[in-house]
């Protein structure tokens, strides 16, 4: 947005902010030029739907939809200009008071559970797995309904909305959800300093605001309001910088690589500069470089004259000396990790890749953290650090390793788990295998088992949701159909095809053509027959859960040494042919 802006201030108190000529204050007009509402003379819609339920009204608006979609063409070539203009005004209004029920909507199933009836562990998987609009759409609806939902109190009372002018201006269909996420953004930014007034007031101004100008123009003028209430920075103080504080790895991109959005405090980047000072000093810590030092520029024993050759050498940019020096830190912490808890991955790096991508060296391999590895870089990597490298079978897809029964799965266990679940095995969860647990199935108060057969992937709160009764969920490793030796889910008592995780595993979307069913054999919609649990008989099979036998397994076992100097290489044990079990 380009323009004037301009604004006075007055010990911290909100005046006046003009954009492109517009003044925003309590006073200002709240009227605005806009197209001429469509003619409906003669037309009462109040009428047609009084006394009319949710579900009825919803009947008659979804009717009303499927007549404008259909005739779209005809019924819009019918219009005037001036009738265009005025179906656009019309139409958006619309949509953006849609919000406000659909707030009210959120704010009911979140009080009163009803998520939990469909299975789910909360609103927001309800609404981006079960609605199927996905993480994003859902967080824009929690934080539309946070925003202009009435709340519900201990006593059962409904509050006013936190953002009220905002809900109000929603209401009359003058903003929408993206001015609601742009209001909330910069009401968040507010110093826990400001008054109870002076956020009332700059609300106010915000949904103003938000009434004649475009999401983006509603973050300028906020930017402003901000800069007038703080003008010198003085009011944020640790409560602020802690609340603000984070730090998130972006999704990779189509090149593998991953952007980092972060809000540090003072203290972590003084730290962070100490340590990139050391570690990202000009010939330190360089990958393209055998000659290169490893560690910190100021370790005991480092030969001046060695540091200052590999700084002639050196011809990498600042960025790339403190991203080389932040992955030597990575190598330095994780070869001094300690024993994990028994039903963790150790804190190494762990990578699945199947046996023809790792023999042609191409193709894509998968971390324990869910991060995507070309193989061309595994290789090489394994070689220095990976302390397991779990090859299988491409042809059937099944991990090749047969795990023994203990209380808590064991290390062998959790990583065999991993090479076949790769991340949590609820359906549509993105959770990493690395903050995953050894799920069992049936579950361990109910006389479960932990063999690699009756355990699977599952973070800390679906492992919670399983259960026997409505409004849990139940899962099992299936036998048949295309997601044969997957862990499948399905909520308890509702009779809904049995479901598994595809997030982790997008090569099982392409047909398999070689595939075709036997003529009655159960697929993985209807779920895997009863079975007969013969504990007694532990050689042979237990039911039809059995995985198939195995093979053959490829495994690179790296034990780093950390007692060596920080950044040292540490050596790989070679490849090593495994048959029918994990040798540790």
């Amino acid at each position: 947005m380009t323009g004037s802006t301009s604004g006075n201030s007055t010990s911290g108190e909100v005046n006046t902010v003009t954009v492109n000529g517009i003044s925003y204050n309590d006073d200002a007009a709240r009227s605005a030029p806009s197209t001429a509402r469509l003619d409906t003379a003669g037309f009462d819609p109040d009428t047609l739907i009084a006394g009319l339920s949710p579900a009825e009204l919803l009947a008659v608006q979804t009717a009303a939809e499927k007549r404008l979609s259909a005739e779209a063409t005809r019924l819009l070539a019918a219009e005037s200009d001036n009738g265009l203009l005025g179906l656009l005004d019309a139409r958006e209004q619309t949509h953006r008071r849609a919000e406000v029920f659909d707030a009210a909507l959120y704010v009911e199933i979140s009080d009163r559970g009803v998520y939990r009836r469909a299975g789910h562990i909360s609103t927001h998987q309800l609404y981006a797995h079960g609605a199927r609009l996905g993480v994003g759409e859902a967080r824009r609806r929690r934080v539309t309904a946070e925003g202009i939902g009435a709340m519900g109190a201990l006593t059962g009372e409904r509050l006013e909305p936190r953002l009220t002018a905002t809900a109000a201006a929603v209401a009359d269909g003058d903003a929408g959800g993206a001015h609601v996420a742009a209001v909330t953004e910069i009401m968040d930014k507010l110093p826990s300093a400001v008054t109870h007034d002076q956020r009332v007031k700059a609300e106010a101004m915000l949904a103003d605001a938000a009434r004649r100008l475009d999401p983006a123009a509603v973050t300028v003028v906020g930017n402003r309001i901000l800069a007038w209430l703080d003008p010198d920075g003085t009011l944020a103080d640790d409560t602020d910088r802690k609340r603000r504080r984070t730090l998130n790895l972006q999704p990779q991109n189509r090149q593998l690589m991953s952007k980092v959005r972060a809000l540090l405090t003072p203290v972590l980047r003084a730290k962070l500069e100490v340590l990139l000072h050391q570690w990202a000093t000009t010939g330190m810590n360089n990958p393209d470089d055998p000659d290169s030092p490893r560690g910190a520029a100021d370790q005991p024993g480092l030969d001046p004259a060695v540091l200052a050759a590999a700084a002639e050498r050196d011809t990498r940019t600042l960025g790339q000396r403190q991203h080389d020096a932040l992955e030597a830190l990575c190598d330095w912490a994780l070869a001094l990790a300690g024993q994990p808890a028994p039903t963790r991955i150790p804190s190494q790096v762990v990578v699945t890749v199947t046996d023809e991508d790792l023999a042609r060296q191409a193709g894509i391999a998968w971390t324990a953290t869910g991060t995507r590895m070309p193989v061309s870089d595994l290789v090489q990597f394994a070689a220095d650090t990976v302390p397991y490298l779990a090859v299988f079978s491409k042809a059937t897809g099944q991990v090749l390793y047969l795990g023994r029964a203990s209380r808590f799965a064991t290390a062998a266990q959790r990583l065999a788990l991993f090479a076949r679940d790769r991340g949590c095995t609820a359906p549509g969860c993105t959770v990493p295998f690395i903050r995953t647990q050894a799920h069992h199935m049936p579950d361990w108060t109910d006389d479960g088992q932990t063999d690699i057969d009756r355990l699977g992937g599952a973070c800390g709160r679906h492992n919670r949701m399983n259960g026997t009764t409505p409004g849990h969920w139940e899962s099992t490793v299936l036998t048949f159909g295309p997601d044969a030796g997957h862990v499948g889910w399905r909520p308890v008592g509702r009779g809904t095809p049995w479901q598994s995780n595809i997030m982790f595993h997008p090569e099982r979307l392409a047909p398999d053509p070689a595939r075709v069913p036997a003529a009655g054999e159960p697929t993985a919609d209807t779920g895997p027959p009863d079975t007969t649990d013969s504990r007694e008989d532990t050689d042979g099979p237990r039911g039809n859960t059995r995985m198939p036998d195995v093979s053959a397994l490829r495994e690179v076992i790296a034990a780093p040494d950390a007692t060596g100097p920080p950044g040292e290489h540490q050596t790989a044990r070679p490849f090593r042919i495994v048959h029918g079990h994990w040798v540790a």
